[in-house]
């Protein structure tokens, strides 16, 4: 029995994606998030600060890799942070934004790849005696102009921001702030050429 693509779509939506977008909704504790992206993948979305997402935010591509084996993690720790995500962005599958200070910005129009992170902190302090202490902790926000560009598995770190229409290779690591118009990539990622 052959069966429409039509009716594929439908149960695919309803017996993979709806339930696990309901599941970690559910899960899910912050309760200071305004807007309402898109859905191709769950997204669980924790914290004290709030969330913020543009007009036609997408969270998910299909058909992209790791559609149904993962799910997108926002985390505005503290009730101070801010994770703002504005208009056209998409986030692909499996991806994690996490702000304990004063937040991660992504622009307009932005591609951000699959298993990409973006962290505006250290988390735990590289002196062992302060390691545990939450208060000795550092972050600078994050902010990646409209338009950039992220392959998978790129991770950007506290204090970065990327120019507008950069793009940023597979697999770097942003320690630096990144010029607009320009392609980088690397461990840390550096300019390799103009665009």
């Amino acid at each position: 029995m052959k069966i429409s693509n039509k009716l594929k779509q439908r149960i695919k939506y309803y017996c993979f994606k709806l339930p696990r977008v309901i599941k970690y909704r559910f899960l899910s504790t912050n309760e200071n998030v305004s807007g309402y992206p898109i859905m191709n993948q769950p997204l669980q979305m924790n914290g004290l600060g709030k969330i913020i997402f543009g007009d036609n935010v997408t969270i998910g591509i299909d058909p992209s890799p790791y559609l149904y084996s993962s799910y997108c993690y926002v985390e505005a720790r503290n009730s101070h942070s801010v994770i703002k995500i504005d208009s056209s962005s998409f986030i692909n599958n499996g991806c994690t934004l996490i702000a304990e200070g004063d937040g991660i910005e992504i622009g307009k129009k932005c591609l951000i790849g699959t298993g990409c992170e973006i962290f505006d902190s250290d988390f735990h302090n590289l002196d062992p005696q302060l390691r545990l202490d939450p208060h000795s902790i550092k972050t600078q926000k994050v902010i990646l102009e409209d338009n950039v560009f992220l392959g998978s598995n790129v991770k950007v770190l506290k204090g970065v921001t990327i120019g507008e229409n950069s793009v940023i290779a597979n697999g770097s690591v942003v320690t630096k702030s990144i010029e607009a118009n320009v392609v980088a990539g690397g461990i840390p990622a550096k300019k390799i050429k103009d665009l």
